[in-house]
């Protein structure tokens, strides 16, 4: 990770934090956050970091490098000694605040693989970013270790005897009948980098058999020992003598991993995932509790609704303006100023100026059949999208993207249920009209619930 790169990452974290957590001390008086008109007081807390490995290393400003000197996020454990499953504690200097500011005081962290950076996060109480950054399990065992196990498989019957080992593997994978609880392809495993993590979980039911007979006991028994510390790692919630167990299968696994392929990593086996997991996975357990569903389903859960829903892949274009320039907003007392202003100074879809020119006239309509008698301190905010909660998106964009040289808005139809008093008032396809959204707006008055109002026609 580039300086400058940190630099700017440390911008954003001021941006988002510090409006939390400026507050957050002896003398502050915490956040007062309004939700549905109601208020509610709390002091904001930084629980837990959920991340893989890259982004561990972007929160505690580690080289990201798995060839650098200390690579470990968590400690400061020489590459030397990442594969070795007996390290004592006194080995291990475990990262924290004290020392690894006196680090970047003394101007000497790039001799312990740290960003020359501030981190955000020594200001802000009650967390140790260095323990906090919890491991997901998906990256961490599924696109991870496992992923080195099945790569390291294939060169060590490769090494044996050259194709013919790969080749029987491979044909004994495309003989599995098929059955509704195992999705295996019909093809070999030739390009790992291609596989999902959930290719991987229907290799490992799998694995064990496969390589049955192939070339040793010790290539069945690794896969035996990686499926039952893989069981235990779904196990929720832990006992304390569940962690134990879970610990001895770890080690087991671990030292006849690197006694079976230490020999065909390409970094000498210096793979830092597997010594976080031997030496920390655990003690992550009892401070944070189960690993399964927080980290890996909260993780995927969090990233679809605030990443991929709001920001589609396929469109890697004016990021900035996919996932936060979304909305305008003014107050009553300033709309038709603002209005007439936005209107002459922007290009706009006709359709987009007759929502505006007919929106106030409407919500005082609105405000009339509410029975709202004074409209003072009214604040609105116009969306160009919104998600609903069917995951479908409501659109009312002037411009969305250029289509073969053109521009194209976008304003969503819809079907309207009607009310059964106003039933007769409208033409409907069996209680049903069909109209185009010209704008969607959220309207907050004082002393009202707050109001998500759509103008269509």
């Amino acid at each position: 990770m580039k300086v400058f790169s940190t630099n700017n990452l440390r911008k954003y974290y001021v941006y988002v934090g510090d409006p939390l957590f400026t507050n957050d001390d002896d003398d502050g008086d915490g956040i007062e956050l309004k939700i549905d008109n109601e208020i509610f007081w709390f002091f904001p807390r930084v629980s837990t970091i959920i991340c893989n490995w890259p982004e561990a290393c972007t929160f505690s400003l580690t080289y990201k490098s798995t060839n650098s000197n200390y690579p470990c996020h968590f400690c400061l454990v020489s590459k030397e000694n990442l594969n070795n499953t007996r390290l004592r504690d006194d080995q291990m200097v475990l990262h924290n605040k004290e020392n690894i500011l006196q680090y970047y005081n003394n101007g000497t962290t790039e001799k312990t693989s740290l960003e020359p950076v501030f981190n955000y996060f020594w200001n802000i109480p009650n967390i140790n970013v260095y323990v906090a950054t919890v491991p997901n399990k998906m990256h961490h065992l599924d696109l991870g270790l496992y992923r080195y196990q099945i790569e390291f498989t294939k060169k060590l019957l490769f090494e044996a005897e050259g194709r013919t080992l790969v080749d029987k593997m491979n044909r004994r994978i495309t003989l599995i009948l098929k059955h509704p609880e195992l999705k295996i392809f019909s093809g070999e495993l030739q390009t790992i980098a291609l596989l999902t993590a959930d290719n991987y979980r229907n290799i490992m039911k799998v694995m064990v058999f496969v390589v049955d007979d192939l070339l040793n006991k010790d290539l069945s028994e690794v896969s035996v020992k990686w499926n039952e510390m893989y069981l235990l790692s779904q196990q929720e919630p832990f006992k304390k003598s569940d962690l134990k167990n879970f610990q001895e299968a770890i080690e087991k696994w671990a030292n006849l991993f690197i006694k079976l392929f230490g020999q065909f990593s390409n970094f000498n086996f210096k793979l830092p995932k597997l010594h976080s997991w031997v030496h920390y996975i655990v003690d992550t357990i009892r401070e944070f509790r189960a690993i399964n569903r927080y980290t890996t389903e909260t993780y995927k859960a969090l990233h679809k609704t605030y990443v991929k829903i709001p920001y589609r892949l396929s469109n890697k274009k004016d990021v900035e303006e996919q996932m936060m320039k979304t909305l305008f907003e003014f107050d009553i007392s300033e709309a038709f100023e603002f209005i007439d202003k936005y209107k002459n100074e922007t290009n706009l879809d006709e359709k987009m100026i007759k929502g505006l020119d007919h929106f106030i006239q409407s919500l005082d309509s609105y405000f009339d059949l509410l029975k709202i008698s004074t409209a003072q301190g009214c604040h609105i905010k116009i969306y160009r999208s919104v998600t609903l909660e069917n995951r479908a998106i409501l659109r009312t964009t002037n411009i969305i993207r250029k289509f073969f040289m053109s521009e194209r808005s976008w304003f969503s139809d819809i079907s309207v249920t009607i009310n059964d008093e106003e039933l007769f008032e409208y033409q409907s396809d069996n209680g049903i009209c069909y109209a185009q959204t010209l704008l969607m707006t959220e309207v907050f008055l004082k002393k009202e619930k707050l109001l998500h109002l759509a103008l269509v026609q």
